[in-house]
């Protein structure tokens, strides 16, 4: 019996999970990570990643009475950046997914006139989340930084490399670069301009190859041996929606963790609009992926937690509960839930957090109420968006720690008009990342035989026609909102910029 460990290192933990190759849970933990926030910036110490991976694998490696682990694989976020000197230390902190300060490198990048043909070969805009802007960023602003740096690394790249010296990644993670996946290699043009080296970025290998083993200095911080296989798969939008198990037109996964990652299947490759949502191919499976995440969907949940029931003994249950008590539309009152700015479909930087309606009478019932429902529109706006290509999305399947919450769960189903499948197991990405890696080691012929392992639905969710009329009135008013403001954003960036006192926010549960 095969085993495999996944060091999953999300936006506010990070967590070691060993499966079995029938898809059992053998063990899990985990421990927080802390970010610190500025209105621009989003930053981890990955220093802090490795010595609490250490920790967490100890620690579900001795819960196994230290049964010889096979395989081991990371997934994390993507578009995170480290710069890593010749020794492998990081030289700054990470610039997570969400860090908004290259937004005028961003702008630079899309008008030279190498970009249009990168975008149109890669399927992907240009935005301040992704890594040439940030690294650019880095060159113009961290001069003697980027002098230094041998390598830009991704967190995945990162922590492989702890694991066994070696700068690779996968070429999903790469595409963040505009790496085009079909000619394989980086965007050279665009590289040439901005005087950035391809020397600095990682190889890139096939999701699902052994890199090599662990190496005796990790194996010993660790406490796993050096015959432990180290398999590459991606990050962890990908490797959600690989462990929902969607592998058909039609099919859907909606994983909420602290973002929302939305994608849908296709058999063939499909023409997107690359300002709106990504498409990528997963060779391996004979599968595309279409689709995108944002920047906020169970973090606007933690968000509502500790504004308004950070004191209650049980927080979750009373948001449901006074949630449900408000009537449907939230007595008028519409959440714009842009409180990082966003990503897909929309990608915009300046946008944030909007509650819109409010009058004397509301309580935070109405105002929870509307940050549920705001999951509901943020799922229909990328459905809207991935069916533009074609694609007719049918049933969604639902996972993430958002999942936990029936009624967010039934609101999504209210709102899309679709049948909700609500998964057994909320770890999707662990699954996914272990499912990628022993189909890429050979332990199953197909994706479909790894999911019938691993994949189980929960529950099943109608939508409620009469619901759904209702609606898709809020649907108008919420794009209307988002759109009559729009405008306004920048204004309020720029006053923000000379009023803001530049303090730093730290949070452990993004």
């Amino acid at each position: 019996m095969k085993t495999i460990l996944v060091l999953n290192m999300g936006m506010k933990s990070i967590r070691s999970i060993i499966f079995d190759e029938e898809g059992n849970k053998l063990a899990s933990s985990s421990l927080p990570i802390v970010s610190l926030l500025t209105e621009e910036t989003v930053t981890q110490d990955p220093a802090e990643w490795w010595s609490k991976a250490c920790r967490v694998i100890q620690e579900t490696v001795s819960d196994i009475n230290n049964i010889p682990i096979d395989y081991l694989t990371v997934t994390s976020s993507s578009s995170c950046l480290i710069c890593v000197d010749k020794h492998g230390n990081a030289l700054l902190p990470c610039m997570m997914v969400s860090d908004k300060r290259a937004k005028a490198e961003s702008d630079s990048i899309m008008k030279l006139s190498t970009f249009p043909p990168v975008k149109n070969r890669t399927n992907l805009g240009m935005d301040a989340s992704l890594l040439l802007p940030k690294a650019l960023w880095v060159k113009n602003h961290e001069e003697q930084i980027f002098e230094k740096t041998s390598k830009f690394l991704s967190p995945n790249d990162y922590l492989i490399m702890k694991f066994t010296g070696k700068h690779v990644t996968d070429y999903m993670n790469a595409h963040k670069w505009h790496y085009d996946t079909e000619k394989k290699q980086y965007p050279f043009e665009i590289l040439n301009e901005l005087d950035i080296s391809t020397d600095l970025l990682p190889e890139v290998v096939n999701p699902g190859t052994c890199v090599g083993t662990v190496s005796p200095m990790a194996a010993t911080e660790t406490g796993l041996t050096a015959k432990t296989k180290v398999v590459i798969t991606t990050y962890d939008a990908i490797c959600s929606f690989v462990g929902s198990g969607v592998l058909k037109d039609g099919e859907a996964s909606d994983v909420s963790g602290t973002v929302t990652v939305f994608r849908a299947a296709s058999q063939r490759k499909r023409t997107v609009n690359a300002n709106k949502i990504q498409h990528l191919p997963y060779y391996e499976a004979g599968i595309h992926i279409v689709g995108g995440s944002n920047n906020l969907g169970g973090g606007l949940i933690e968000w509502v937690k500790q504004c308004y029931y950070q004191k209650e003994m049980l927080p979750y249950e009373l948001m449901e509960k006074d949630a449900g008590e408000a009537a449907l539309g939230a007595s008028g009152v519409i959440f714009l839930p842009y409180l990082l700015g966003e990503r897909a479909p929309i990608w915009d930087s300046n946008a944030r957090g909007v509650f819109f309606g409010l009058e004397r009478m509301h309580t935070r019932k109405e105002m929870t109420r509307a940050v549920f429902e705001s999951t509901g529109f943020i799922d229909l706006d990328m459905i809207t968006a991935i069916e533009e290509t074609g694609i007719q999305i049918g049933t969604i399947r639902l996972s993430g720690g958002l999942a936990r919450l029936n009624l967010i769960s039934q609101i999504k189903a209210d709102i899309t008009g679709r049948q909700i499948e609500v998964l057994s197991e909320f770890e999707t990405t662990a699954t996914g990342a272990a499912m990628m890696a022993m189909y890429g080691q050979g332990v199953y012929a197909s994706l479909e035989e790894a999911a019938n392992q691993f994949v189980k639905i929960r529950m099943i969710i109608h939508p409620d026609q009469k619901n759904y009329e209702k609606y898709q009135e809020l649907y108008s008013l919420y794009k209307e909102t988002y759109n009559t403001l729009k405008c306004l954003f920048p204004k309020r960036m720029s006053l923000t910029e000379k009023l803001y006192d530049k303090r730093k926010i730290r949070i452990e549960n993004l």
